[in-house]
């Protein structure tokens, strides 16, 4: 149990975040519109870039990104295949995507060098490169395509700087170049944006919500999805690699599973809002789930970490 409440008490400050991002929408009428767009163009890409150019490469950290990848992407094509009778609207295009998501970055950042120190953060990295990726790329893509034609949904996705900074950090890394200390100063201070920028949104979101309405089948189906496929999933990524591959350690694949225990990404609110699809639904589900992971995750930190 001293596990349990310790790792609450860390919680905390990022539900501080929500509830200053809340007074914010509520009292200053700050728009999340401007923020996601901040968020996704700016501030997304300096990490994306920074994680890509700072990483060692080898053959296990390219899995990384690749096995959550996989994930997600299987999660994402199997929400939007199974819900297409449910919902006549493009309510089942954020469903596919948030299905394929996880609030790794905001939330499992913080969270997951709460648990395992400043040693945990490299591979922190490479997985929400591969979430960022997803997000990026397929997730994008179906999330467009229920406000899109898919010639507009694919210019969209081009005009994402978030593939371009991968590709970017990717060259330089195997060039070597040099970096100074005023690029990591300046890098520490986007790493701390990133986290009170992606809480605050929520909080913007849940600010504008006019008539709070839960729909417990877009809820129930994405609850599932984030807090019982993806662990269960991730396990058996796991074992795969315990058994067959052997590329990773076993502080690997503690942090892999904690940040498979993630709530619904924060994204989900920026893509919804950018691209006009049930930005009001996205933004309840993220809050219940966020709610629920304040002790989700501490319990199953506390029985299985």
């Amino acid at each position: 149990m001293e596990i349990f409440f310790s790792l609450v008490i860390k919680l905390i400050p990022l539900y501080f975040i929500i509830f200053l991002g809340f007074l914010c929408g509520k009292y200053l009428k700050a728009q999340k519109e401007t923020l996601a767009s901040v968020l996704i163009y700016t501030v997304t890409p300096v990490i994306i870039f920074h994680g890509v150019l700072t990483t060692e490469l080898n053959l296990g950290i390219f899995m990384l990104p690749v096995f959550y990848f996989s994930i997600a992407t299987l999660l994402c094509l199997s929400f939007y295949k199974l819900t297409k009778k449910i919902w006549p609207d493009n309510t089942r295009h954020i469903l596919a995507f948030t299905a394929g998501t996880g609030n790794i970055g905001y939330f499992g950042l913080p969270v997951t060098v709460a648990v395992f120190g400043e040693k945990a953060i490299g591979i922190v990295a490479l997985l929400i490169l591969g979430g960022i990726f997803y997000e990026s790329t397929l997730g994008f893509f179906i999330t467009a395509r229920g406000h899109h034609t898919v010639t507009e949904s694919l210019n969209k996705l081009f005009k994402l700087p978030l593939l371009y900074a991968f590709f970017l950090g990717l060259i330089l890394n195997m060039a070597k170049i040099p970096l100074s200390r005023i690029y990591f100063d300046t890098v520490l201070l986007f790493r701390g944006a990133y986290t009170v920028l992606g809480m605050m949104i929520v909080g913007l979101a849940l600010s504008e919500i006019t008539d709070f309405r839960i729909d417990f089948k877009f809820v129930s189906l994405a609850f599932l999805a984030k807090f019982f496929l993806w662990p269960l999933l991730m396990l058996l990524v796991i074992l795969a690699d315990i058994n067959l591959f052997r590329l990773l350690n076993r502080d690997t694949y503690q942090i892999m599973f904690l940040l498979s225990l993630s709530p619904l990404a924060a994204n989900t609110v920026s893509f919804a809002t950018i691209l006009k699809v049930q930005p009001q639904k996205a933004a309840i589900a993220v809050l219940l789930s966020t709610i629920f992971a304040l002790i989700y995750i501490p319990l199953m930190v506390s029985i299985f970490l």
